[in-house]
């Protein structure tokens, strides 16, 4: 087997497509390089601007102190404490208009959005009849909206409790949390009547965009421009649709579902970053270098199909292809890839894909032209390449279908290869050439695998 002309000519293909392994390598490694500069942009965007927003309110914090007894050296000691009470509300009901828009530095792009926030809430003054004791005083009450990052908040309308407007001061006046804002409450009588909060505020970001449902029953509709929704967090908008203009989506949920009521009765242990929220991202599609990175994937698919195709191109017509010449056209499908890269930076993927698909089968049918004697055969062949290509494109295109289109390829290669060699002798091909040639009689060149 060692001296067969057969099995050293399929070794050194496969030696060939090993070979082509290292700038294909290389291809990858600049995608690579090319996606961490597009996210050195998007952070760059993120810093001179806000980051991801999560709203948490509004709520109503109530200061308290507590009298109290303790046993000291046998005697009775008034001491007191101070916390804050969490009233939450009863409803609350909010509506986003959101807007995106993109920000550019140099070839790189991100997002930026700005969404304009109505809220509204309903506050039952019954829930306060647990701190109605004679060893309770309570404190001035402020509402507070919490944010995820304060350089996002925009213009703040005056919010309305009970038809009376109020003013905004900046920070939550909480110490255990983070950003935002807080409403102080005027009216003394505010313990003795349920409260209806409405405001509205414009807030901007980058990435995802979250409301924490604080409410016993808390709804939300949000309405952008943006196309390409990414919903995450904790609860799937119960009803959204999705057009190329845009998106609506709408949220429901309860304390049944959340629990939050018990997750704000120590105001100390409140984790305001953890809790539970409707949550939309503002997400980048399946970009060029995605798109790129995910092509190369099905490149020794698609060298692998070209130089079977060749294989059986030479054992069919006794034209021999010497393994530089394979090189050459493996290198050139290799080079598809960098040229979809690059162009896809500047004209998008697909149009890009088209280029690269075109320019490459430009290329090789040239070639082929001289290597094949002849443009019949080169014709086919670049005829074949571009449909290669196109079901590269297709495998790009189906996720959910991907392997089972990607196994009807290799089936069909596969059945077309064993129906054109079905009569072939295969061990023709592996006889070794006599050592000597009798003088006057011509080289049987049927049996040679090599010029």
């Amino acid at each position: 087997m060692l001296k067969s002309p057969l099995f050293w000519k399929i070794i050194t293909l496969g030696g060939a497509m090993l070979l082509l392994l290292i700038p294909l390598m290389m291809v990858r490694q600049i995608i690579v390089e090319r996606a961490d500069y597009r996210s050195d942009v998007e952070d760059a965007i993120r810093q001179s601007t806000s980051g991801p927003q999560k709203v948490v309110g509004p709520l109503i914090a109530v200061p308290v102190t507590e009298l109290y007894t303790v046993l000291e050296n046998d005697k009775e000691v008034q001491r007191k404490r101070s916390f804050i009470h969490f009233w939450l509300p009863e409803s609350l009901m909010v509506e986003g208009n959101q807007n995106v828009e993109a920000r550019k530095i140099g070839i790189y792009q991100g997002q930026v959005w700005h969404t304009d926030v109505a809220m509204k809430a309903e506050f039952d003054v019954a829930r306060l009849s647990e701190l109605d004791k004679p060893d309770i005083t309570l404190g001035k009450p402020f509402i507070v909206v919490g944010v995820g990052d304060a350089r996002g908040i925009g213009v703040v309308k005056a919010p309305q409790v009970n038809g009376t407007s109020l003013a905004v001061e900046p920070g939550t006046g909480l110490s255990a949390s983070g950003e935002g804002i807080h409403i102080p409450l005027a009216d003394n009588q505010w313990t003795k009547r349920n409260l209806s909060l409405a405001m509205s505020l414009n807030l901007s970001g980058t990435g995802n965009f979250s409301v924490v449902p604080v409410g016993r029953n808390s709804e939300m509709t949000l309405t952008s421009n943006w196309p390409h929704p990414s919903f995450l967090g904790d609860f799937l908008p119960g009803v959204r649709e999705i057009s190329e203009s845009g998106f609506q989506a709408q949220w429901q949920s309860s304390w049944f579902a959340n629990n939050l009521g018990d997750r704000f009765i120590d105001a100390q242990k409140v984790n305001w970053h953890s809790l539970p929220s409707f949550s939309v991202a503002v997400a980048t599609p399946a970009d060029q270098y995605q798109l790129t990175d995910r092509a190369t994937k099905y490149a020794i698919l698609l060298i692998a199909l070209t130089f079977m195709a060749f294989f059986v191109f030479e054992t069919l017509t006794g034209q021999r292809l010497h393994p530089m010449q394979y090189l050459l056209v493996g290198l050139s499908l290799v080079m598809f890839y960098l040229l979809l890269l690059a162009l896809s930076e500047h004209i998008g993927f697909t149009l890009a894909w088209i280029t690269a698909s075109l320019v490459g089968a430009l290329m090789n049918g040239v070639y082929l032209q001289a290597v094949l004697k002849g443009w019949r055969n080169s014709v086919l062949f670049t005829l074949a390449l571009l449909l290669l290509d196109g079901v590269m494109w297709g495998l790009l295109r189906s996720e959910d279908s991907s392997l089972l289109l990607g196994t009807g390829v290799l089936l069909l290669a596969l059945g077309g290869v064993m129906f054109l060699t079905r009569n072939l002798d295969w061990y023709a091909f592996s006889r070794t050439k006599p050592t000597s040639q009798p003088a006057g009689e011509p080289e049987d060149d049927a049996l040679r695998l090599w010029k």
